[in-house]
């Protein structure tokens, strides 16, 4: 059964790709995961709006309970997102907390009773349908205060959303009814700065990053029970102080010969392995230190493009063939210039395009690396781009979205302001946009 499935699955990924790369899509009919259908942020057919504002081009406009920074995933007339309701230490009760932490870090924030959480909404009138409690912890590991316990993205199918919150569990939620079909927390790692790592969906697996400070490893989880079908420790050596192994990054699933490749950011390498059992097939090293990686990358051109996290980020431009160590064979070109630590790329044809963390926005020659243009945009940035409607779309933690035309030259459309900002990446339903800001959930369309 397990090897039908395979058999049917590389077909349909096959026909998939061959479908985006030779014809125009249709107007995206859900939106699965983190950065959409085929995880790079493009929704090209999508006609949403340019502008907007909270009186215009805004057709609901609803409260999100607690904090979180997962994505909204949407599948039929559902959109699902995930939050956390974290009891509030005083100053004096934070501090007592942090002096017994061994590898702390400024801007650690300590919580009390943590409560994670599934919320439901109806996409036409933004009703709230089920607010599912899913993991509750009476004392809540610290996190980073840029960070939240609600930072990966679901992963949505029809009648089951996937929630994944890092050390605290996965689970599996039936959307029509709310009830939880199954939880799995059995793997444990010190994030250090708290969860980040969005799963992706393949064939009847669930794929996770666990990159902490004390252990790293992938992972994937049967959709039918939540049991571990594989598990995969990272070999790459890195750096001996431990908060240099972590990270938070989001893997991609591409093709190569006819034949399925995860392609796997972690801490000062990037990893291709066989989804289905998890054997690892090739590593290669980033250069130079490279942790915390959090975007996700994007796949074109016959390379994939990493950025490589924290303290200066790389990004790398690496073939994704061979076997062993590529380090030195496939690397392409690299860039140290501006590069985000958080938002994701965005690569249009033989260009991409970023806003760094502290709003410098670039377009470089995606197959040498050569800069075309670089333009302060306002604000601070860690949500990630998107491609519609023939624009893209930057979108600020302060409330502020710059929406562009692409080219060799920069050309702003429109500057767009609600009341909070966004650290949330955007979804597209067909010719909707929805944000989650702070505080709000909002659906925005002509």
């Amino acid at each position: 059964m397990r090897l039908r499935l395979k058999f049917f699955c590389l077909i349909a990924y096959s026909f998939v790709a061959i479908i985006s790369a030779f014809l125009p899509l249709q107007a995206q009919e859900s939106w699965p995961h983190f950065r959409g259908p085929l995880g790079n942020g493009h929704a090209p057919q999508a006609k949403i709006p340019v502008t907007w504002s909270e009186s215009e081009n805004v057709t609901w406009k609803v409260p999100v309970l607690g904090e979180g920074h997962s994505s909204p995933v949407i599948h039929g007339n559902q959109l699902w997102l995930t939050t956390a309701v974290v009891e509030k230490l005083s100053e004096e009760e934070q501090e007592a907390r942090l002096e017994k932490i061994e590898f702390s870090t400024n801007g650690l924030q300590i919580s009390g009773a943590l409560t994670l959480k599934a919320l439901a909404f109806d996409v036409h009138t933004g009703k709230q349908l089920f607010e599912v409690e899913l993991f509750h912890y009476d004392e809540a590991s610290p996190k980073h205060i840029t960070n939240s316990y609600a930072s990966p993205t679901p992963v949505i199918e029809k009648g089951r959303v996937y929630c994944h919150f890092g050390e605290y569990g996965i689970c599996c939620v039936e959307t029509t009814t709310g009830k939880v079909l199954w939880k799995n927390q059995e793997l444990k790692i010190d994030h250090q700065n708290g969860p980040g790592a969005s799963p992706v969906m393949w064939d009847d697996l669930i794929i996770v990053h666990y990159d902490g400070i004390d252990h790293q490893f992938i992972a994937a989880f049967s959709k039918a029970d939540g049991k571990i079908a594989w598990k995969t420790t990272r070999t790459g050596k890195t750096k001996d102080l431990p908060p240099y192994k972590k990270a938070y990054c989001t893997p991609v699933i591409t093709q190569v010969n006819g034949k399925p490749l995860l392609i796997s950011p972690a801490a000062d390498w990037v990893y291709g392995y066989d989804p289905e059992t998890g054997k690892e097939l090739w590593k290669a090293g980033y250069g130079k230190l490279g942790f915390s990686t959090v975007c996700k990358p994007v796949v074109g051109n016959g390379m994939v493009y990493i950025c490589t996290g924290f303290i200066k980020s790389r990004l790398v431009a690496l073939k994704y063939d061979g076997a062993g160590d590529v380090s030195e064979k496939n690397m392409v070109w690299h860039s140290d210039r501006q590069i985000p630590q958080k938002p994701s790329l965005l690569l249009l044809g033989k260009e991409i395009y970023f806003v760094n963390d502290k709003g410098i926005g670039i377009c470089l020659d995606a197959m040498t690396g050569e800069q075309i243009w670089q333009e302060r945009f306002e604000g601070k940035y860690s949500a990630s781009p998107i491609y519609a409607s023939g624009h893209i779309y930057f979108f600020n933690e302060e409330g502020k979205t710059t929406v562009i035309k692409p080219g060799k030259e920069l050309n702003v459309v429109a500057e767009n302001y609600l009341d909070a900002g966004l650290k949330a990446s955007p979804a597209i339903l067909k010719d909707t946009l929805f944000l989650r800001t702070t505080t709000h959930l909002y659906r925005i369309e002509k």
